[in-house]
């Protein structure tokens, strides 16, 4: 059985990856803070940026496979989270982390997102698209891709798009919000001029571990959803399947909140992905089944 290490175990997408990758896989999830659902698995409490810690696991483990999904991700820093924090803990540990792959012959999947993209050049953007991070998060996220790339040539970056769903235990989204906002009847403002192709944290978590039976190296590729929508749009389509209120939701510009780095259209083609036989499913199939569970 292949060996998994998961970073960011407690995390919105971690807590997911660890379901999944638990059905079939020997895994090690990695938490810092909140454990979420990670003491339910073989885990480890380690900070990012402890070097010699992750040595040890890795040398104790033996990973065949690391998942690298943790890292900072406000895209307006909080007062604490200096941008020295950010490199730290996105740059420097994953190329660290890149390091220790490369050391014990273990293939790294990184997870990057889709703002590392240019959000003015146009629409469904494949993965040679302009590079132009709008943010800190976005720009530590591009450096590690780089760091990753000169350090090991096993890995799989992956470019997630907009996570929605429901946040286990602690972790939260802005979906999972604007769900319980909808049902409690309060009304909701949503961006009408930003564009992505989202993707479930279900399917993402899914996904990403159907790559790990794929013959895949030294390779970037989209991971988003098939439809690329708005905010609001996306509001819409939840309300469509859950029976809830349309008139609550409220049209917003993204100009409407102060410091919010500006990505208009970051919507991803994934035409690379379903090269693999990887498919995704609909947001309207997707709500419908975090909706039954």
């Amino acid at each position: 059985m292949l060996k998994i290490i998961i970073t960011g175990g407690s995390g919105l997408l971690g807590q997911y990856l660890n379901l999944a990758a638990s059905e079939k896989y020997d895994i090690l999830t990695i938490y810092n803070s909140n454990p979420g659902n990670c003491l339910r698995f073989n885990s480890a409490k380690t900070d990012l940026r402890d070097e010699d810690r992750f040595n040890k696991l890795f040398a104790d483990f033996k990973p065949n496979i690391v998942i690298h999904s943790a890292a900072i991700t406000n895209p307006i820093p909080k007062p604490d989270q200096s941008p020295k924090l950010y490199y730290d803990v996105n740059v420097q540990a994953a190329k660290n982390l890149a390091g220790l792959c490369g050391k014990f012959n273990s293939k790294l999947i990184y997870i990057s997102t889709d703002l590392v993209y240019a959000g003015y050049r146009g629409s469904m953007l494949k993965e040679d698209a302009k590079l132009i991070p709008a943010s800190l998060y976005a720009e530590t996220k591009l450096m590690a891709e780089i760091k990753i790339q000169e350090t090991i040539e096993n890995f799989i970056i992956l470019r997630t798009s907009l996570l929605y769903g429901f946040g286990l235990n602690h972790s939260r989204c802005h979906f999972h919000n604007m769900f319980e906002d909808l049902k409690n009847k309060l009304p909701v403002k949503l961006f009408i001029d930003q564009f992505r192709t989202p993707i479930s944290l279900n399917e993402a978590a899914r996904i990403i571990i159907e790559t790990i039976d794929k013959d895949i190296r030294s390779d970037i590729i989209n991971l988003g959803g098939k439809e690329r929508v708005s905010r609001y749009e996306l509001g819409e389509i939840l309300c469509n399947e859950a029976g809830l209120d349309k008139t609550l939701l409220e049209k917003i510009k993204m100009s409407d909140v102060h410091q919010l780095p500006k990505v208009e259209d970051v919507s991803l083609n994934t035409d690379k992905l379903r090269l693999f036989r990887i498919n995704q499913k609909s947001i309207g199939e997707s709500i419908k089944e975090m909706l039954k569970d």
